[in-house]
Protein backbone atom coordinates (compact mmCIF):
# COMPACT_ATOMS: atom_id res chain seq x y z
CA UNK A 1 0.00 0.00 0.00
CA UNK A 2 3.12 2.37 0.61
CA UNK A 3 4.42 1.68 -2.92
CA UNK A 4 0.92 1.85 -4.40
CA UNK A 5 0.23 5.62 -2.47
CA UNK A 6 3.86 6.86 -3.21
CA UNK A 7 3.96 5.98 -6.95
CA UNK A 8 0.89 7.46 -7.79
CA UNK A 9 1.31 10.68 -5.18
CA UNK A 10 1.78 13.18 -8.00
CA UNK A 11 -1.60 12.25 -9.21
CA UNK A 12 -3.17 11.89 -5.94
CA UNK A 13 -1.22 15.52 -4.86
CA UNK A 14 -2.80 16.91 -7.92
CA UNK A 15 -6.09 16.03 -7.53
CA UNK A 16 -5.94 17.45 -4.01
CA UNK A 17 -4.92 20.84 -4.86
CA UNK A 18 -6.96 20.91 -7.95
CA UNK A 19 -9.91 20.40 -5.23
CA UNK A 20 -8.77 23.69 -3.55
CA UNK A 21 -7.99 25.70 -6.64
CA UNK A 22 -9.21 24.55 -9.31
CA UNK A 23 -6.60 24.46 -12.23
CA UNK A 24 -7.06 25.90 -15.37
CA UNK A 25 -5.86 24.71 -18.44
CA UNK A 26 -2.73 26.44 -18.85
CA UNK A 27 -2.35 25.40 -15.24
CA UNK A 28 -2.16 21.78 -15.28
CA UNK A 29 0.86 20.42 -17.17
CA UNK A 30 3.37 22.72 -15.54
CA UNK A 31 1.42 21.91 -12.12
CA UNK A 32 1.47 17.99 -12.52
CA UNK A 33 5.04 18.59 -13.79
CA UNK A 34 6.70 20.30 -10.91
CA UNK A 35 4.80 17.55 -8.84
CA UNK A 36 6.48 15.18 -10.47
CA UNK A 37 9.55 16.75 -10.09
CA UNK A 38 9.04 17.00 -5.96
CA UNK A 39 8.46 13.06 -5.83
CA UNK A 40 11.42 12.23 -7.66
CA UNK A 41 13.54 14.54 -5.91
CA UNK A 42 11.83 13.18 -2.28
CA UNK A 43 12.25 9.69 -3.74
CA UNK A 44 16.19 10.51 -4.67
CA UNK A 45 17.21 12.23 -1.76
CA UNK A 46 15.36 11.60 1.46
CA UNK A 47 13.71 8.26 1.57
CA UNK A 48 16.98 7.44 1.94
CA UNK A 49 17.71 8.83 4.87
CA UNK A 50 14.47 7.97 6.77
CA UNK A 51 15.78 3.94 6.56
CA UNK A 52 18.48 4.98 9.62
CA UNK A 53 15.71 6.63 11.59
CA UNK A 54 13.17 3.59 11.14
CA UNK A 55 16.12 0.89 11.89
CA UNK A 56 16.09 3.20 15.03
CA UNK A 57 13.03 2.87 16.48
CA UNK A 58 13.00 -0.52 15.28
CA UNK A 59 15.23 -1.11 18.17
CA UNK A 60 14.55 1.11 20.80
CA UNK A 61 11.25 -1.19 21.07
CA UNK A 62 13.33 -3.76 23.14
CA UNK A 63 14.35 -1.43 25.79
CA UNK A 64 12.22 1.08 27.78
CA UNK A 65 11.76 4.23 25.70
CA UNK A 66 11.84 7.85 27.27
CA UNK A 67 9.99 10.78 26.44
CA UNK A 68 12.74 12.67 25.62
CA UNK A 69 13.84 10.18 23.03
CA UNK A 70 10.55 10.79 21.31
CA UNK A 71 10.91 14.36 21.95
CA UNK A 72 14.35 13.74 19.83
CA UNK A 73 12.26 11.52 17.24
CA UNK A 74 9.88 14.61 16.88
CA UNK A 75 12.06 17.28 16.00
CA UNK A 76 14.04 15.19 13.51
CA UNK A 77 10.79 14.77 11.71
CA UNK A 78 9.81 18.51 11.75
CA UNK A 79 13.31 19.18 10.34
CA UNK A 80 12.71 16.64 7.50
CA UNK A 81 9.37 18.19 6.74
CA UNK A 82 11.00 21.66 6.39
CA UNK A 83 12.91 20.63 4.22
CA UNK A 84 10.19 19.54 2.38
CA UNK A 85 8.56 22.50 2.27
CA UNK A 86 11.86 24.53 1.86
CA UNK A 87 12.32 22.35 -1.69
CA UNK A 88 8.87 23.30 -2.47
CA UNK A 89 8.25 26.81 -2.15
CA UNK A 90 9.75 28.20 -5.76
CA UNK A 91 6.97 26.04 -6.71
CA UNK A 92 4.52 27.09 -4.57
CA UNK A 93 5.62 30.59 -5.12
CA UNK A 94 5.62 29.60 -9.29
CA UNK A 95 1.65 28.76 -8.30
CA UNK A 96 1.17 31.73 -6.04
CA UNK A 97 1.98 34.55 -8.62
CA UNK A 98 -0.72 32.34 -11.37
CA UNK A 99 -3.30 32.14 -9.16
CA UNK A 100 -6.41 34.52 -10.11
CA UNK A 101 -8.83 35.94 -7.78
CA UNK A 102 -11.59 33.42 -8.06
CA UNK A 103 -9.05 30.78 -7.37
CA UNK A 104 -7.59 32.34 -3.87
CA UNK A 105 -11.74 32.72 -3.27
CA UNK A 106 -12.05 29.04 -3.90
CA UNK A 107 -9.10 28.23 -1.78
CA UNK A 108 -11.28 30.36 0.90
CA UNK A 109 -14.28 28.42 0.57
CA UNK A 110 -12.41 24.64 0.77
CA UNK A 111 -11.54 25.65 4.16
CA UNK A 112 -14.82 26.74 5.70
CA UNK A 113 -15.94 23.52 4.23
CA UNK A 114 -12.95 21.20 6.01
CA UNK A 115 -13.77 23.59 8.95
CA UNK A 116 -17.43 22.43 9.18
CA UNK A 117 -15.98 18.98 8.60
CA UNK A 118 -13.88 19.61 11.67
CA UNK A 119 -16.39 21.12 14.07
CA UNK A 120 -18.76 17.91 13.08
CA UNK A 121 -15.62 15.42 13.86
CA UNK A 122 -14.58 17.12 16.81
CA UNK A 123 -16.85 19.50 18.87
CA UNK A 124 -19.61 17.40 19.57
CA UNK A 125 -20.78 16.39 22.92
CA UNK A 126 -19.11 16.86 26.61
CA UNK A 127 -15.22 16.63 27.25
CA UNK A 128 -16.13 13.08 28.21
CA UNK A 129 -17.28 12.18 24.43
CA UNK A 130 -15.08 13.91 23.10
CA UNK A 131 -12.17 12.19 25.00
CA UNK A 132 -13.64 8.92 24.35
CA UNK A 133 -13.70 9.90 20.76
CA UNK A 134 -9.99 10.95 20.61
CA UNK A 135 -9.00 7.68 22.75
CA UNK A 136 -10.86 5.44 20.17
CA UNK A 137 -8.50 6.94 17.64
CA UNK A 138 -5.40 6.70 19.09
CA UNK A 139 -6.19 3.13 19.57
CA UNK A 140 -6.73 2.67 16.17
CA UNK A 141 -3.50 3.81 15.23
CA UNK A 142 -1.94 2.06 18.32
CA UNK A 143 -3.09 -1.55 16.93
CA UNK A 144 -1.75 -1.02 13.43
CA UNK A 145 1.73 -1.03 14.79
CA UNK A 146 1.17 -3.07 17.98
CA UNK A 147 -1.67 -5.44 17.38
CA UNK A 148 -4.44 -6.27 19.79
CA UNK A 149 -4.22 -5.09 23.50
CA UNK A 150 -5.60 -6.42 26.60
CA UNK A 151 -8.22 -4.93 28.35
CA UNK A 152 -5.89 -4.19 31.41
CA UNK A 153 -3.46 -2.20 28.79
CA UNK A 154 -6.55 -0.19 26.85
CA UNK A 155 -7.13 0.77 30.14
CA UNK A 156 -3.69 2.28 31.06
CA UNK A 157 -3.62 4.03 27.58
CA UNK A 158 -6.68 5.68 28.14
CA UNK A 159 -5.43 6.94 31.22
CA UNK A 160 -3.00 8.42 29.53
CA UNK A 161 -4.88 9.81 26.32
CA UNK A 162 -7.43 11.51 28.78
CA UNK A 163 -4.28 13.01 30.69
CA UNK A 164 -3.65 15.01 27.26
CA UNK A 165 -5.08 18.34 27.38
CA UNK A 166 -8.64 19.21 25.03
CA UNK A 167 -9.33 22.16 23.75
CA UNK A 168 -10.34 21.15 19.85
CA UNK A 169 -11.77 24.81 20.07
CA UNK A 170 -8.37 26.59 20.49
CA UNK A 171 -7.39 24.49 18.02
CA UNK A 172 -9.70 25.28 15.98
CA UNK A 173 -9.37 29.03 16.19
CA UNK A 174 -5.62 28.24 15.01
CA UNK A 175 -5.98 26.55 12.31
CA UNK A 176 -8.72 29.40 11.26
CA UNK A 177 -6.05 32.29 11.92
CA UNK A 178 -3.70 29.62 9.79
CA UNK A 179 -5.68 29.72 6.77
CA UNK A 180 -6.93 33.76 7.02
CA UNK A 181 -3.04 34.60 7.20
CA UNK A 182 -2.26 32.05 4.42
CA UNK A 183 -5.48 33.56 1.96
CA UNK A 184 -3.69 37.27 2.92
CA UNK A 185 -1.07 36.18 1.49
CA UNK A 186 -2.40 34.84 -1.17
CA UNK A 187 -4.24 37.93 -2.30
CA UNK A 188 -1.42 40.14 -1.52
CA UNK A 189 0.96 38.32 -4.16
CA UNK A 190 -1.90 38.19 -6.52
CA UNK A 191 -2.31 42.12 -6.24
CA UNK A 192 1.57 43.07 -6.01
CA UNK A 193 2.72 40.15 -7.87
CA UNK A 194 6.41 40.63 -6.28
CA UNK A 195 8.97 38.40 -8.28
CA UNK A 196 9.38 34.99 -7.63
CA UNK A 197 12.51 35.43 -5.02
CA UNK A 198 10.18 37.78 -2.80
CA UNK A 199 7.28 35.42 -2.94
CA UNK A 200 9.51 32.68 -2.35
CA UNK A 201 10.69 34.27 0.81
CA UNK A 202 6.83 35.38 2.06
CA UNK A 203 6.10 31.51 1.60
CA UNK A 204 9.05 30.59 3.77
CA UNK A 205 7.97 32.70 6.68
CA UNK A 206 4.41 31.61 6.32
CA UNK A 207 5.23 27.81 6.59
CA UNK A 208 7.99 28.58 9.29
CA UNK A 209 5.67 30.57 11.77
CA UNK A 210 2.40 27.89 10.88
CA UNK A 211 5.00 25.55 12.76
CA UNK A 212 6.16 27.42 15.30
CA UNK A 213 2.60 29.03 16.22
CA UNK A 214 4.83 32.04 16.88
CA UNK A 215 2.03 34.85 16.14
CA UNK A 216 -0.54 32.50 18.84
CA UNK A 217 1.27 32.57 21.54
CA UNK A 218 -1.79 30.95 23.42
CA UNK A 219 -2.12 27.87 21.03
CA UNK A 220 1.66 27.48 21.28
CA UNK A 221 1.51 26.78 25.10
CA UNK A 222 -1.04 24.36 24.73
CA UNK A 223 0.38 22.69 22.09
CA UNK A 224 3.33 22.50 23.91
CA UNK A 225 1.57 20.74 26.96
CA UNK A 226 -0.08 18.70 24.17
CA UNK A 227 2.94 17.52 22.85
CA UNK A 228 4.32 16.49 26.49
CA UNK A 229 1.35 14.91 27.04
CA UNK A 230 1.20 12.85 23.81
CA UNK A 231 5.34 11.99 24.22
CA UNK A 232 4.46 10.42 27.78
CA UNK A 233 1.37 8.12 25.99
CA UNK A 234 3.30 6.83 23.23
CA UNK A 235 6.10 6.46 25.67
CA UNK A 236 3.78 4.34 27.89
CA UNK A 237 2.33 2.48 24.98
CA UNK A 238 6.09 1.41 24.07
CA UNK A 239 6.60 0.39 27.66
CA UNK A 240 3.65 -1.89 28.68
CA UNK A 241 3.72 -3.96 25.00
CA UNK A 242 4.25 -7.61 25.37
CA UNK A 243 7.19 -9.50 23.48
CA UNK A 244 4.50 -9.88 21.33
CA UNK A 245 3.70 -6.85 20.53
CA UNK A 246 7.31 -5.60 20.45
CA UNK A 247 7.62 -8.20 17.27
CA UNK A 248 4.54 -7.13 15.68
CA UNK A 249 5.95 -3.54 15.83
CA UNK A 250 9.27 -4.67 14.76
CA UNK A 251 7.53 -6.57 11.84
CA UNK A 252 5.55 -3.20 10.97
CA UNK A 253 8.37 -1.20 11.09
CA UNK A 254 10.73 -2.93 9.00
CA UNK A 255 7.90 -3.31 6.24
CA UNK A 256 8.13 0.51 6.00
CA UNK A 257 12.28 0.12 5.76
CA UNK A 258 11.41 -1.90 2.89
CA UNK A 259 9.53 -0.47 1.12
CA UNK A 260 11.34 2.85 1.52
CA UNK A 261 14.39 1.39 0.51
CA UNK A 262 12.61 -0.43 -2.76
CA UNK A 263 10.71 3.04 -3.48
CA UNK A 264 13.93 5.21 -3.28
CA UNK A 265 15.83 2.98 -6.44
CA UNK A 266 12.52 3.03 -8.63
CA UNK A 267 13.11 5.42 -11.72
CA UNK A 268 10.13 7.93 -10.76
CA UNK A 269 7.28 7.73 -14.03
CA UNK A 270 7.59 10.39 -16.98
CA UNK A 271 6.60 13.86 -16.61
CA UNK A 272 4.40 16.27 -18.30
CA UNK A 273 6.01 19.23 -20.11
CA UNK A 274 6.10 21.94 -18.00
CA UNK A 275 4.21 25.27 -19.34
CA UNK A 276 6.33 28.48 -17.79
CA UNK A 277 4.21 30.95 -15.68
CA UNK A 278 3.58 34.24 -17.24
Amino acid sequence: MARLGYNNGETVSYFWLNGYIGFDADQKPWVKKELAGLFAWHRRTQLPEYLPLLAQAKKRVQKPVSEAELVQDYEDIRRRVLVITDRAAPVAADLALALRPEQIASIERKFADNNETFRKEHLRGDLAQRQRERFKRSMKQAKIWFGNFSTEQERQIRLLSDARPLDDELVLADRMQRQAEMIRMLQRIEAEKPTREAAVGMIRQYVSGAMDHYNHPEYQNYFEKYRAAQMRMVAGIFNISTPEQKQHFEKEVQGWIDDFDTLSRLDPPPAAQRIPVN
